[in-house]
């Protein structure tokens, strides 16, 4: 809720251009001397409840936090673990099939190592690492900020386990936020795969400007972030997160904005 007064509307136009729609949200009110002030400009004002206002009226999407994490190939695990039946389920995941297993290994880095790092079954065409920027710091290494999967040109790592070693050539990435979701939920939100969301946490205030989309009809809505970025932001796995736009432009123009004072 808030008081949208005409200097607030100002400071909102100092920071950027205002789109043709103002949409108002459940509990807000305008000053007269900021409806004149949007009418001169020939800004529509949608309420709350209208059709206008409904695709995008307090969206929210539950947040899943993700620790570092290990994805191997069935040949680079058996390396690790030796001739064993495979991976074992320790507990399932957010998306359908995929889980934490009881394994877990050593990330050894150019001035440091993590011990105890997860694996995520089940197996994997590539190997992939995925740690935090923090993580970064203690192994000696900064790898590019990539979404799963995209590891040409990234640097690689050495992962130690109890029958063996593999140095990757590349592989390792700090993971990109991204949110999944269904071809239904996809619907809702009015969004495709590929597009980006600009989510907000309510807690600290903080706007995820660029979080790329994933629509598989198998997902189940989800927003990934990892620990730093959870840290920053004050959120936890299975809090929520609101939707203030998309493509990287908000919804309304004075969205994850706080009035003076």
């Amino acid at each position: 809720m808030a008081l949208i007064t005409e200097k607030f509307l100002r400071n909102i136009m100092a920071q950027q251009k205002l789109s043709k729609e103002f949409l108002l949200q459940e509990g807000d009110k305008l000053t007269p001397s900021a409806k004149d002030f949007l009418m001169d400009r020939k800004i529509s004002i949608v309420q709350p409840g209208s059709s206008e206002s409904a695709p995008h009226l307090r969206l929210t999407i539950p947040v899943g936090v993700s620790n570092r994490h290990v994805h191997l190939t069935e040949k680079h695990f058996h390396v690790l673990f030796g001739e064993t039946e495979g991976v074992t389920e320790l507990r399932p995941l957010s998306q359908p099939g995929q889980f934490a297993a009881r394994e877990t290994v050593t990330i050894v880095g150019p001035s440091g190592v993590i011990r105890n790092v997860r694996i995520l079954g089940p197996f994997r065409g590539l190997t992939q690492v995925e740690i935090s920027r923090t993580d970064g710091f203690t192994l000696g290494i900064h790898p590019q900020v990539r979404l799963s999967g995209s590891i040409d040109g990234t640097p690689g790592i050495t992962l130690v386990g109890p029958e063996g070693a593999v140095t990757l050539q590349e592989g390792l990435i700090v993971a990109k936020n991204h949110v999944h979701m269904s071809g239904a939920d996809a619907q809702r939100f009015d969004v495709k795969h590929g597009d980006s969301l600009m989510l907000g946490s309510e807690e600290r205030r903080v706007i995820f400007q660029d979080v790329i989309v994933r629509v598989k009809d198998s997902y189940i809505l989800d927003f990934h972030v990892d620990q730093d970025e959870a840290n920053a932001a004050g959120l936890s796995t299975g809090d929520r997160v609101v939707v203030l736009g998309k493509n990287r432009r908000f919804y309304s123009p004075y969205l994850g904005v706080l009035p003076d004072g």
